[in-house]
């Protein structure tokens, strides 16, 4: 009997039902928008809410499904709901969770986009308010709790300054004052932390980043324990806003979680000799890793993570023209905003920050993101080390 707690059981098997599809190996993609009925009661009688019910692509699709629920496995969650994009489903957790009014707690490199959606929209158009933490010490989230907070935004780690927050003490904190608690797990993947299992009530991922592996797709995921919260995504929130996930990029999205567990243990191999090449590179200031043993929360990191990906940031001994110089000079490493599949890249990120954007985010202007890809690791630190020769 297949054991479905173990990971790659689930990323290989868990909902295929082969025997389903003339045992083919891969399960179909269902190309389709909607769903007919043998009677004209059944469809009058239709419960959405009941395993392998479909009716219109907008509310349900079987491709999704599948994916959803090896996430929802893999996270060790009870319900996943993929969306369109990582936003859509950002957003919709915002939704399901907050009301005209509503205060979010929410740290400082929480993802851009969705800092910039409860600044604005949800403060212009909700009445809400959003109180800015940068997440490392329990007392800031305790500070910021007001009778009306409804929710607090995490990231761990977060992917500019790699600071790490303890999550056990905060969603032990919110529970205490019910509030809910969202965790953008994109960098660790469930691979190498679960969340949900510290007491975090809505994971977040982006599907276009490890999920996905590709650079193909766009998507987003939540995953829950609280049924209720699931049920109110799923039969009010996803459908009404029309954010699913078309059946084509859940297929990409099903071939990408197959091999998930090598990839990204192929990046965390070869982002820790990065790592350590750079910390020891007598040009660089910093390097902002959480795999390094270096790393000032290395303790709290062991206790929640059982690994990194290939993600990081670095500072070098110069200004903000000489990271655009080196980025440039990079041959591996090629120029682009995302992270998380197959390919090398880099970015001065701190180039067109202000001083107080720089310090909001916790870098500097000499600040550069590298997000090592599936290159072999002796030519990606060849790379970084003939673009840093350009150093004086």
């Amino acid at each position: 009997m297949k054991n479905f707690d173990n990971d790659s059981i689930i990323l290989e098997h868990l909902a295929d039902e082969n025997e389903k599809y003339l045992h083919a190996v891969v399960p179909p993609v269902y190309l389709t928008s909607l769903h007919v009925f043998d009677t004209a009661e059944e469809y009058l009688h239709f419960d959405s809410e009941k395993e392998d019910a479909y009716i219109y692509g907008r509310e349900r699709n079987p491709t999704v499904y599948l994916a959803e629920q090896k996430i929802a496995a893999l996270e060790r969650g009870k319900k996943a709901l993929i969306f369109a994009s990582g936003m859509a489903a950002a957003s919709s957790a915002v939704m399901a969770t907050c009301h005209t009014g509503s205060h979010v707690i929410c740290m400082n490199n929480a993802y851009g986009p969705l800092r910039n959606f409860l600044q604005s929209f949800c403060t212009e158009k909700l009445g809400m308010s959003v109180t800015f933490v940068r997440g490392t010490d329990i007392s800031e989230y305790e500070q910021a709790i007001r009778p009306e907070t409804s929710l607090i935004v995490l990231e761990s780690p977060s992917t500019f300054a790699f600071s790490v927050t303890d999550l056990r003490k905060v969603a032990a904190l919110a529970k205490q004052h019910g509030i809910y608690t969202y965790l953008d797990n994109t960098y660790c993947t469930p691979i190498f932390q679960k969340p949900l299992e510290f007491g975090i009530d809505i994971v977040m991922h982006t599907l276009s980043k490890y999920m996905g592996g590709h650079s193909d797709i766009i998507g987003g995921v939540l995953v829950s324990n609280d049924l209720e919260l699931a049920k109110e995504l799923e039969h009010t929130i996803r459908p009404l806003y029309g954010g699913i996930m078309g059946p084509m990029e859940a297929w990409l999205v099903i071939r990408g979680l197959r091999t998930l567990s090598v990839r990204v243990h192929a990046h965390q191999q070869t982002a820790l000799k990065v790592a350590e090449f750079l910390e020891q590179h007598p040009k660089i200031k910093c390097v902002r890793y959480p795999g390094l043993a270096s790393h000032p929360q290395h303790d709290l990191i062991a206790s929640q993570q059982t690994g990194s990906t290939g993600l990081m940031t670095f500072d070098i001994n110069g200004n903000k023209e000489d990271a655009v110089k080196v980025v440039n000079r990079l041959q591996y490493f090629k120029i682009g905003c995302s992270w998380g599949g197959f390919e090398s890249l880099a970015i001065p990120v701190g180039y067109n920050a202000s001083p107080e954007e720089l310090d909001f985010m916790g870098i500097s202007e000499q600040t550069i993101r590298i997000h090592c890809g599936l290159e072999e690791c002796d030519l990606l630190i060849q790379d970084l080390e003939q673009a840093l020769a350009v150093l004086s």
